[in-house]
């Protein structure tokens, strides 16, 4: 998952491109990387690591323009090399800055075209560099000497014949401006912004509204699913629908963890949505666990903590904060095995032990996935002497690998994977465990729009909306994988996964 923003000024851009990255920085904590133009050059500074270690005053300094474009990542595809941090650039045509979020699914097939026919090479394992290189040959073989709206668009188009999967990109062309486009099924989230300054009017485009706000720039719009978006370097907007039967599938699991609270996505409030989960799941609960004695709810720390208080709502519940965070910890480096996780989780967690002495507690997770740390958080709770422990999970039971965007582990590290309620309970030492339906998650979310009719649910039910995802492929991007992870700072990244809720949402 990534961060994504671009903005076209009328006065310098970095600042507001950095400060917009700060609070997109929990979709990626990887790496980050700002691209602006001046003069007819482009400026670039990208590295791993926080977006305050990565800029420094002397990097500001050099990032001088009114356009420019920036990216947080966390790695989907490719490695963890600071020369896969975005953004990218090609010099042909006219000089294009790229950043992407999300991932392509027949990204293997594309690289052979993008040599053979396109005679374009590839410096990286990322597919965000392919796209960009598909997006500019279209654009070369659209274009004139000078760029027009109608020839972005036309290139976009032939993008998006092309490729397929997820995808929200934002690109600065010398000379020209800013384009930014959405996949066609809407998996992975845009927004547009507008903001007016005593020299004009202002653009910005990025993954979640909560960027726009933090600099000042007005919410407009969802980029709509298959649209692209040109700003010239004059602060003209143009739009146009690119793509064939487009359709509005956002991903779920933007609403279940990784969108920031105060964001909105395709017309939906983050917070709303998960309020709304909390009220199903504490139904389910008093339903189907009428007969236990539960004596307080108390939430994984951060972002189940709006579902854990409506739960307890609901139950008629005290709600109690269990765990406290550690928000200033480093990267552990090398975390080669169960006991270096384990470890991990101890120093970002710590309980609040007269909250668990002599209880029945209620624990409150987003989601499990592979079922390592809410094993280790449910042991905490005992040590803190609670009488009975049991966890109630917002998401359900995630029993398929995402191709869309999400580095989760493949099927056979998912909890869930071939496993009943039951001996999900047993292997997390539960005294008793419960998931949130998928249809009363759909129906959570969608209350807050109800024009969209689909999500994207495949971690659920397996279904890819795309239609082009079988067997063979989760077989060949697990293998992949499996090569990825003999790295340990990846190893590190992967079990970060697992532990997502005590992130920086």
């Amino acid at each position: 998952m990534c961060g994504i923003v671009g903005i076209v000024g009328k006065g310098p851009v970095n600042q507001d491109i950095y400060d917009a990255l700060t609070v997109l920085q929990h979709r990626g904590q990887d790496a980050a990387g700002i691209m602006t133009i001046d003069n007819g050059m482009f400026h670039l500074r990208k590295e791993n690591g926080l977006v305050r270690d990565v800029f420094r005053t002397r990097h500001m300094k050099r990032l001088t323009g009114n356009v420019g474009i920036g990216h947080v990542r966390y790695p989907t595809a490719g490695s963890s090399s600071s020369a896969e941090a975005q953004p990218f650039y090609v010099n042909s045509p006219f000089g294009i800055a790229f950043a992407h979020n999300g991932n392509l699914t027949n990204a293997h097939e594309l690289q052979a075209e993008v040599f053979s026919i396109a005679r374009r090479h590839i410096n990286t394992t990322s597919d965000s560099e392919l796209l960009l290189n598909i997006f500019a040959h279209a654009l070369q073989n659209a274009a004139g000497f000078e760029v027009k709206p109608e020839e972005i668009f036309s290139a976009v188009e032939t993008v998006h014949t092309k490729i397929r999967g997820a995808y929200a990109v934002v690109a600065a062309i010398i000379g020209n401006g800013m384009v930014a486009f959405r996949d066609p099924f809407g998996i992975r989230p845009l927004v547009l912004g507008k903001r007016q300054s005593e020299h004009g009017d202002e653009y910005m485009v990025a993954s979640e509204s909560v960027a726009l706000d933090s600099v000042g720039f007005t919410f407009v719009r969802d980029v709509a699913p298959g649209e692209a978006v040109y700003v010239n370097e004059k602060g003209e907007l143009f739009t146009k629908q690119c793509a064939k039967n487009p359709s509005c599938n956002p991903c779920i699991f933007e609403f279940v963890y990784f969108a920031r609270p105060d964001s909105f996505i395709d017309g939906i409030s983050v917070y709303a949505s998960r309020v709304n989960m909390g009220r199903k799941l504490g139904e389910k609960i008093a339903r189907e666990w009428a007969d236990l004695d539960i004596d307080v709810v108390i939430p994984i720390p951060e972002t189940s903590m709006d579902v854990a208080l409506q739960i307890a709502v609901t139950l008629d519940k005290p709600y109690r904060q269990g765990f406290v965070k550690n928000r200033y910890i480093g990267r552990t480096f090398i975390m080669p095995g169960q006991t270096q996780r384990r470890k991990s989780v101890r120093r970002k967690l710590n309980a609040i032990s007269s909250e668990f002495k002599g209880k029945n507690v209620l624990l409150v997770d987003d989601s499990i996935v592979r079922g390592t740390t809410s094993e280790q958080i449910i042991e905490m709770a005992r040590e803190s002497g609670a009488n009975k422990v049991y966890f109630a999970s917002a998401a359900p039971e995630i029993r398929f690998p995402n191709v869309y965007g999400i580095d989760m582990p493949s099927a056979n590290e998912l909890i869930a994977y071939g496993r009943e309620i039951e001996q999900i309970c047993e292997c997390i030492k539960a005294d008793g465990l419960i998931f949130q339906n998928i249809d009363d998650l759909v129906d959570a979310v969608r209350e807050e729009n109800s024009a969209i009719t689909r999500f994207e649910t495949s971690v659920f039910d397996g279904n890819y909306i795309t239609g082009d995802v079988n067997q063979e492929y989760l077989e060949s991007i697990d293998k992949s994988r499996g090569e990825k992870i003999k790295s340990p700072v990846i190893q590190e990244e992967l079990s970060n996964l697992e532990m997502h809720n005590m992130g920086t949402h």
